[in-house]
């Protein structure tokens, strides 16, 4: 009787870094992410331009955000210099903030960035992309001045100048040193895979979440079902209310439990529903279903942040951000952004979970093919080049005109040997905005093809698919490709043949 395989590693803090010698290894981290809250920015923008007056705000607006006298930010705001947030904002320039959740000194990884997420904002449009990062993906991270590489994960990327002494001797490049050292370094890293350039970025910490959350009087947040999680760990290298390790049978009552509804929570339950990653339930315990999470607390945050109730919490609110935001925002960045997003409908903001369902695999202890240590849980990209996270985000948002046409796509696999094709980039698509299904596999063709069965109903998106797979258009009736069985024979499918293949795993 054949043995049934064996369970995929732990989710580790840290994985084992491969360093030379000189490298002490820390002890194994075991806490969790938290929602990488651009809202924050939001929270001083309640306070910047809010009403509220003082020395107090004075003070902290200097604390948390880059300096200079008041004359130079009145003129600023008169006349924003160029590459300002303002500036872009007035000219129709698209913008790119990079939002970091770490740890804090209540952790034991205190700048490990656990949430990723780059913030893509179309000032002409108002609408928002959140692209999340997911934590374990292994990356190259280049930060010092003898041009050695360290492969690691990407939530290093921001430890590296807070921490330097822990990868080695050797000085930071002078772009990775100073009070933004370690922003500019994810901002460097994150880039360089998504093709997104940063105009500045904005790290919160674990306590700043929670003492946020509290200070509004909590946030309300809908589970679209249970989650309960007896993994959960507390802040003492243990788990909470009698919680086990991952691989171990759940006491009855252990851990935390969320009940499906709508409903208030404080800081550390919306902080323990945005963290969970072991929950029992399968629908829950997924990397998509965390970050549909994480996005509901950063909503429900906005919400109370901007309203009413959060301007009379100021005080409280600069308490809970002072000591535990750090940005490279100044104050006209700050109130530009808050103009533009502070009362944004939550149907302007669009959001892509980069997950083992899409553009990174799970490689389950082997290491991969991305420089991942044996024994440790790593994501590597579906492909190294990375030249289809850039295809993909540096479209984002697809046109309005295009989304308005909602036609029905599907995506046929005619690949020789890339089994799980049409799913990864149905997936793709989906999150992009359209309207696509997966469907069957078809005979090995070599050149893709959009197969129009919808009489050009659909020019737009036609067109779009043309460019995005490299495809010809053609109509069914001349498209001499045979339907596979199950696939669809009405709107737009595409047959992704080898050609397309190739490129999606960085070989075209």
């Amino acid at each position: 009787m054949a043995l049934p395989p064996p369970p995929p590693p732990p989710r580790a803090r840290r994985s084992l870094y491969q360093q030379p010698p000189y490298y002490q290894q820390p002890p194994p981290r075991r806490r969790r992410g938290f929602p990488c809250v651009i809202v924050a920015v939001l929270l001083v923008g309640v306070l910047a331009i809010g009403g509220v007056a003082g020395y107090r705000v004075v003070g902290f607006l200097q604390s948390v955000l880059n300096g200079g006298n008041p004359v130079q930010i009145l003129q600023q705001q008169l006349d924003p210099p160029a590459g300002s947030i303002a500036y872009k904002i007035k000219h129709g320039q698209r913008i790119n903030v990079l939002a970091l959740g770490y740890g804090g000194p209540e952790n034991d990884a205190p700048y490990l960035t656990d949430s990723i997420m780059a913030v893509s904002i179309d000032p002409v449009t108002k609408r928002v992309v959140e692209i999340s990062v997911p934590r374990d993906l292994y990356v190259r991270i280049d930060a010092w001045q003898d041009g050695r590489k360290y492969t690691e994960k990407i939530n290093a990327a921001f430890e590296v100048p807070n921490m330097p002494r822990a990868f080695g001797p050797g000085p930071l490049k002078p772009a990775y040193t100073g009070k933004d050292g370690a922003g500019h370094l994810a901002e460097a890293v994150v880039g360089g895979l998504t093709g997104l350039s940063f105009d500045r970025y904005a790290a919160v910490d674990f306590k700043a979440f929670r003492t946020v959350v509290d200070a509004l009087g909590g946030i309300t947040v809908h589970m679209d079902g249970p989650l309960d999680d007896c993994h959960y760990p507390d802040y003492h290298n243990g788990y909470v209310n009698h919680g086990v390790p991952v691989g171990r049978r759940c006491p009855p009552g252990a851990g935390i439990h969320f009940q499906a509804g709508t409903y208030t929570v404080s800081g550390e339950q919306a902080l323990q529903i945005a963290r969970s990653r072991d929950a029992i339930e399968p629908e829950q315990a997924t990397d998509f279903a965390r970050a549909k999470r994480q996005q509901m607390i950063i909503s429900g945050i906005k919400a109370k942040a901007v309203s009413v109730n959060g301007l009379a919490r100021a005080p409280q609110l600069m308490d809970a951000v002072q000591a535990d935001f750090k940005t490279d925002m100044d104050v006209n960045d700050v109130t530009a952004l808050y103009n533009l997003l502070g009362h944004l409908p939550d149907s302007s903001i669009q959001h892509f979970a980069i997950t083992d369902q899409n553009l990174v695999v799970d490689v389950n202890g082997t290491g991969g093919d991305c420089g991942g240590p044996r024994g440790a849980f790593v994501l590597c990209p579906v492909d190294s080049t990375y030249h289809v996270w850039q295809t993909v985000f540096g479209q984002l948002p697809l046109p309005s005109p295009l989304l308005a046409e909602k036609a029905p796509v599907q995506l046929v696999n005619a690949s020789r040997n890339t089994v799980d094709l049409q799913q990864r980039t149905t997936d793709t698509l989906r999150q992009m905005g359209l309207n696509v299904s997966d469907g069957a596999r078809h005979a090995a063709l070599l050149q893709s093809t959009v197969v129009d069965y919808s009489g050009g109903k659909y020019p737009q998106t036609a067109a779009w698919l043309k460019d995005f797979f490299g495809a010809n258009v053609v109509p069914a009736a001349s498209a001499g490709i045979t339907p596979a069985p199950g696939q669809q024979t009405d709107g737009l499918v595409v047959v992704m043949g080898s050609d397309y293949a190739r490129r999606w795993i960085g070989q075209g």
